[in-house]
């Protein structure tokens, strides 16, 4: 008999049904009604492990069908089916929860609530997003029950009647609206299926050929892979598929440095695979990639309240049950639990790291490289994870030597101060001088570098320094033995560069251990950070431009040739050496560049003409 009525949403009921924005993405809905799908072939395994319903030798699986001649798109289940009844209370009345009563039904039976994330109920609803109309054509297992229709234009109105599905189970057929007809796209589905349902718990097939049109030997395949890697034992993967996994699903051809397989039943369950990708850039950290599943159904990409935040630069999925999500699966409630879960994922990711460490130090330091960035970015975000991997912070100096903090040569004073260099090419006069006097250099050239240092100067306070190899050349460097007149030397430059007051030049004169080098530029490790900051920023922290020092060296040839030299000749060396000491700490701007590239053709002219006579 058919029957006409009115779906009735109820005020108390604290999930409101707004078919036309339900979800931010349209194409969330079809995830909903696989996900529906999946939740009723799984209710249906279980009551028949519990002897509650009839065995069956059919596979359980989800067919999705699309129809462009018809306009409609169905999703195809055989699992638990429903009753008029259950039509009326799931559908019709969606103030009730249907996994809510099935697990307080069977509680005890199964074991808890494993996988039941809801059979009908809100997520139906999402199809009236594509949909002028639905229609539903079910059968429950139930001995006895009758098959049944129910079909809506998405207003508040329905019609239900007999229907006439044979087996049992549940098509959700999508009359498509006009407007969404690129959803009647054979490839557009299989996109989305792709994205959404790759990992579902039950074959999933898309337009599958019917048995009696099936060739010798053929078959029909699944879009999705019921059994990912994830969810086996990590004993029993190789790194062969670990690899494959990540290349499959990340579409990157590089391979991992390494990974770490999250396994856990209390007191929350989660599993998952967090990969280590190696960096294509020093100059940008890449964001990663760590997709959130639940029970196998996709969530969303880099939900920052279950992974921390540094830790979104990996790559990954992580499938957690037990998250509490909301109406659309795409949002967490703010539950307990969520920090536990975030914690617990942190606390493993540190126990790798050291593992690692301690198992195969020479491993740990060809990694460091490209695990350096997120290691360095956790320490800033998390403190406690700091507090966990500060004893394997390494540095690598420019000499290619690692230390710990711990190990760093420390140097004199009760602070340890340690040096370091941001391009290897641009300050290579610097890290010269500094090998010659034996001091370690690290290399600190990614652009998280110059935060990290400042935090661990504010973690380490009155422990540990740093200073850039350009701020101080350390007494290590300086030749303290010999009388060479430094001031006069000093006071000579300045009267030939006569630099104006807004330069800020200091110009001074010391012995050097190293012969060759005629000049540095020392700028104070203060100054040059507030000038990077106000470059970060926009703004000025500095009032113009930072103090500059130029250093002399004493004991350079063509430095103490400057006395003799006259007029001409004295003020183009003088400006020579200048510029070759800019050039070794920062870039000459255009018009000192012109003016630079001068001066070396007046140089070779008059070399040539020496030359000449």
């Amino acid at each position: 008999m058919k029957k006409e009525g009115k779906i009735q949403v109820h005020s108390e009921n604290i999930f409101p049904i707004i078919k036309k924005w339900l979800y931010s993405d349209k194409d969330i809905f079809l995830r909903e009604l696989i996900s529906n799908g999946c939740d009723a072939i799984n209710k249906l395994e279980k009551l028949r492990t519990i002897g509650e319903a009839p065995k069956s030798d059919a596979e359980p699986e989800l067919q999705v069908l699309v129809d462009k001649e018809a306009g409609t798109l169905t999703v195809r289940d055989n699992g638990l089916g429903m009753t008029a009844d259950e039509v009326e209370k799931y559908i019709t009345q969606v103030a009730f929860s249907g996994a809510e009563e099935f697990i307080a039904k069977y509680k005890e039976k199964t074991e808890g609530d494993a996988g039941i994330i809801g059979h009908f109920g809100l997520g139906f609803y999402s199809a009236f997003m594509v949909a002028a109309s639905v229609e539903i054509q079910t059968l429950s297992y139930q001995t006895g029950a009758e098959p049944v229709r129910w079909v809506s234009d998405g207003s508040d109105a329905y019609e239900m009647e007999e229907g006439s599905r044979t087996t049992p189970g549940t098509d959700v057929i999508l009359h498509i609206a006009p407007e969404e007809a690129d959803f009647l796209e054979e490839g557009k589905i299989r996109e989305i299926l792709g994205r959404y349902c790759a990992f579902m718990p039950y074959n999933i097939y898309l337009n599958p050929k019917k048995p009696e049109d099936l060739k010798d030997d053929e078959k029909n395949y699944p879009i999705n892979e019921t059994h990912p890697l994830w969810t086996k034992p990590p004993k029993d993967c190789t790194a062969e598929e670990y690899e494959q996994f990540y290349m499959s699903v990340f579409h990157d051809f590089n391979k991992p440095l390494f990974w770490i397989h999250l396994n856990v039943d209390y007191p929350f369950r989660l599993q998952g695979i967090l990969y280590f990708p190696k960096l294509q850039s020093k100059v940008e950290v890449m964001p990663g990639e760590v997709k959130l599943y639940s029970s196998q159904v996709y969530v969303a990409d880099n939900i920052k309240e279950v992974i921390p935040e540094f830790l979104l630069l990996l790559k990954g999925v992580i499938d957690c049950p037990d998250l509490p999500l909301n109406v659309s699966r795409s949002f967490l409630q703010n539950d307990g639990d969520v920090g536990k879960i975030s914690r617990h994922i942190t606390k493993k990711v540190s126990d790798k790291l050291h593992s690692i460490f301690q198992d195969s130090r020479e491993d740990y330091e060809k990694y460091w490289e490209d695990i350096a960035p997120f290691i360095k970015f956790g320490c800033i975000k998390d403190e406690k994870f700091y507090d966990r991997v500060k004893d394997i912070l390494l540095f690598k100096t420019v000499d290619g030597k690692f230390y710990t903090l711990e190990d760093y040569p420390k140097g004199e004073g009760e602070e340890k101060k340690i040096y370091y260099a941001t391009d290897e090419a641009l300050q290579s006069q610097y890290i010269r001088l500094f090998r010659e006097q034996g001091t370690e250099a690290a290399l600190l050239d990614h652009v998280i570098d110059p935060h990290f240092i400042s935090f661990l100067e504010y973690k380490e306070e009155g422990k540990l320094r740093f200073a850039r190899i350009d701020s101080d050349l350390g007494e290590e460097a300086k030749d303290s033995g010999e009388d060479t007149s430094e001031e006069k030397l000093a006071e000579l430059f300045r009267e030939v560069m006569a630099f104006p007051e807004e330069e800020k030049v200091t110009v001074k004169a010391q012995a050097l251990k190293n012969v060759e080098t005629p000049a540095v530029i020392l700028l104070s490790e203060y100054a040059r950070r507030m000038q990077d900051m106000g470059a970060a920023y926009g703004m000025d922290f500095g009032g113009g431009k930072p103090e500059t020092t130029l250093m002399l060296n004493a004991k350079n040839p063509l430095i103490q040739s400057i006395p003799a030299l006259e007029g001409e000749k004295r003020e183009l060396i003088c400006r020579q050496v200048y510029d070759l000491a800019v050039l070794s700490h920062r870039a000459l701007t255009p018009e000192e560049m012109s003016r630079f590239m001068d001066r070396n053709v007046q140089i070779l002219s008059m070399l040539s003409e020496n030359g000449s006579k």
